[in-house]
């Protein structure tokens, strides 16, 4: 799942607006809605970018440092650190006997220089401007509450029962869920709201990823699996023919 997929689906498991988040990290929302689409173009270059995303996934309730991980991976690594001595280290050395007329030039450097890495500082430390912004995800309907694949009606392409695997989901509050079989197709995407249970079937495996793991109950094959995480977590699942078996 891409970063701006994982922020989106962690801030509509809190329940949370743009808008909302925005005025808790203090980052424009039109940057927080390219964030969400993995535009992070408005971010100012990868190193404000890593500022962005551990800001907000940290509001959100999500591993900053899993995040900024995955953000690294995805752009080349981690940026190179800004050395103090090279900002401020002049070009040549002043001599005092000279009377000389001042350098302005080399003067207005060092005060560009310093407005810099008071930037840098501002952001490192959090204060800094954080934005992460996407399209709100529009749920696939699911017809009364419950999702399954059938098998073909051609005696000689069904699959045998003994391979299906059936998975119920019961939200005790809002959670994001996106829920695909054994081949990646997609049975399910969307936020399942409070008190709602939805099932899904399908041949060989069913994988789930669960936006508040904490908010969520799992009955798997008819057996009782119970809360996959802590609230707020972002949890991948998946289970396959034999009793609650899970990976």
């Amino acid at each position: 799942m891409s970063i701006g997929v994982t922020l989106a689906a962690a801030r509509h498991a809190a329940g949370m607006t743009v808008a909302q988040l925005s005025g808790r990290t203090r980052i424009r929302e039109t940057v927080i809605y390219a964030i969400e689409r993995d535009d992070f173009s408005l971010c100012g270059g990868d190193f404000y970018a890593r500022g962005h995303v551990r800001n907000i996934a940290k509001t959100l309730g999500l591993d900053p440092d899993a995040i900024v991980h995955q953000f690294d991976e995805e752009h080349g690594g981690v940026p190179l650190p800004v050395r103090a001595a090279a900002v401020f280290q002049a070009e040549s050395t002043i001599k005092l006997r000279d009377r000389r007329s001042p350098n302005w030039s080399t003067a207005m450097a060092i005060a560009l220089a310093i407005v810099a890495v008071f930037g840098v500082t501002r952001v490192m430390s959090g204060s800094g401007e954080t934005t992460a912004t996407g399209a709100d995800l529009k749920p696939t309907p699911v017809p009364n509450g419950t999702a399954s694949t059938r098998p073909s009606s051609n005696p000689k392409a069904a699959k045998p029962a003994g391979d299906l695997v059936t998975l119920q989901v019961k939200a005790n509050k809002p959670s994001w869920l996106e829920v695909s079989d054994s081949k990646g197709k997609q049975m399910f995407r969307g936020t399942m709201p409070a008190g709602h249970t939805s099932t899904w079937k399908a041949h060989k495996e069913v994988r789930v990823t669960i936006g508040n793991a904490g908010g969520v109950d799992l009955e798997v094959n008819g057996k009782h699996v119970g809360v996959p995480g802590k609230a707020g977590e972002l949890v991948r699942r998946s289970f396959g023919p034999e009793a609650a078996g899970s990976r």
